[in-house]
């Protein structure tokens, strides 16, 4: 079987498998490799059709990425890990934890979301438009940093998304929307395992990304909450969507103090 790109470092300790963002890739959690992977394994993947993972955009789905991150779990015959999903990898590692229960032991969500119900037919309207996809990769990327990111870093990022497949980023952006409203909530209900949300950004009525502050609650957060009464829930104020990229330090420190009860 092959296997989607991944990544391993370090040894020991409970297993923390990463999982990237719509048209990102696997270097998004250097900085958490770097702070964590002394003492434990760790393994950073490539979705389908991201980084160094080949994909078409008919293979692609949340499921089946799932199913991609559980079957990387498995041929490394991991002991039960942490796996931490940023935004649609949110998606993906709590798919992959209902696809192999046996090898994971809690789940980290980094900034999710959820598309409300009727935002199909808007993204394939602008899909319409002459910009196409790259329109909406633009406006989806612009409000994911903030004025002290690091510029360079968000225009890596940025550019990254730019060069995603069209194909593969119109069929993920309609199957995330699909997914959060057929079995987003149902997933995050069936987690059996404990589960901390580390969460910087909302989206208003209009679509656009806001920073959030300590004690702000959102219509995503109260769902997780609802589906989830046991998750811990932190937020990182005045962040942009890459608390990984932008707050390192406090985002390792987070994750640090989880995986201390495993």
């Amino acid at each position: 079987m092959s296997l989607i790109h991944h990544v391993v470092t370090g040894s020991g300790g409970t297993p923390i498998v990463f999982v990237h963002g719509f048209a990102c890739a696997h270097a998004d959690w250097d900085a958490q490799v770097a702070h964590l992977s002394p003492s434990r394994r760790t393994v950073a993947v490539d979705l389908r059709g991201h980084g160094a993972s080949p994909g078409e955009a008919v293979d692609c789905s949340i499921e089946r990425y799932g199913a991609d991150v559980a079957a990387v779990m498995h041929v490394l015959d991991l002991p039960p890990a942490i796996i931490v999903g940023h935004s649609l990898g949110c998606r993906v590692a709590s798919e992959a934890a209902l696809q192999a229960p046996s090898r994971t032991a809690g789940v980290i969500l980094v900034d999710g979301s959820q598309f409300p119900a009727g935002a199909d037919a808007g993204m394939r309207a602008r899909f319409a438009a002459p910009e196409g996809f790259d329109g909406v990769a633009d406006d989806l990327f612009v409000d994911m940093f903030t004025a002290k990111s690091d510029p360079s870093a968000a225009a890596a990022v940025v550019a990254r998304a730019r060069r995603l497949s069209p194909a593969v980023g119109t069929k993920m952006l309609l199957d995330l929307i699909r997914y959060d409203n057929a079995r987003l909530t149902a997933t995050y209900a069936s987690l059996r395992v404990p589960v901390i949300a580390i969460q910087t950004t909302t989206r208003n009525a209009d679509g656009r990304r806001g920073t959030l502050r300590q004690g702000q609650t959102t219509p995503y957060l109260d769902m997780l909450r609802a589906a989830q009464p046991s998750a811990r829930i932190e937020i990182i104020d005045d962040t942009g969507h890459f608390p990984q990229i932008d707050e390192p330090a406090r985002t390792n420190a987070l994750m640090a103090d989880f995986l201390t009860r495993f």
